[in-house]
């Protein structure tokens, strides 16, 4: 079972907190030691978009070479973590204008995976560019559009990354459609 032990201190009034299993619950939960509290940690949400621009029937992906850590110079679609008080929606939206500075039609959820061990569910919307002008943030490195023959498959950062695209690309050629892809990443 993957268990973080995120806390040490009670957020509540900062006594250390002992993992144990309260009453009427079935799993360990930070216990604070002095005024009992129970904190619980829940999977982080990280969003974000598969924008695609396309000509003569030939789809190109954005991909952005990133900036910080994780995987510092590895290419990867542009996304992060959801913030309070957004949508799923306006944080892939959010995301994409940070790290990439691109233009988008957002479009429908494309890829939903769940990253147990390292307690992150992966949201993916399909999105089409207005532009070819990208203005990448701090966090980037550089962004570009590949084909499906041009992809760094090497070089792409994560697996739920590696999937989204493999989704896509078979998908157009199948012809039929982009369904909703759902998963779970395991390592």
């Amino acid at each position: 079972m993957w268990l973080s032990r995120r806390f040490k201190f009670c957020p509540s009034c900062g006594a250390e907190v002992h993992y144990q299993v309260p009453a009427d619950d079935n799993r360990e939960r930070a216990t604070c030691t002095a005024c009992a509290s129970i904190h619980y940690e829940n999977p982080i949400n990280v969003v974000g978009t598969l924008p695609v621009w396309e000509q003569d029937s030939t789809p190109q992906v954005l991909l952005c070479r990133r900036a910080i850590e994780p995987r510092h110079g590895k290419w990867t679609l542009p996304a992060g973590f959801l913030e309070l008080g957004e949508t799923t929606l306006q944080g892939a939206i959010r995301e994409t204008d940070e790290e990439a500075g691109a233009q988008i039609e957002i479009g429908p959820l494309y890829g939903l995976m769940n990253v147990v061990k390292a307690g992150q569910i992966h949201l993916f919307y399909r999105a089409r560019l207005l532009s070819t002008h990208f203005n990448p943030g701090p966090e980037t490195l550089e962004a570009r559009l590949f084909a499906e023959h041009e992809l760094p498959w090497d070089e792409i950062a994560f697996q739920t990354v590696r999937d989204t695209l493999r989704h896509f690309f078979a998908d157009h050629r199948a012809g039929n459609g982009f369904p909703l892809h759902c998963g779970d990443i395991s390592y």
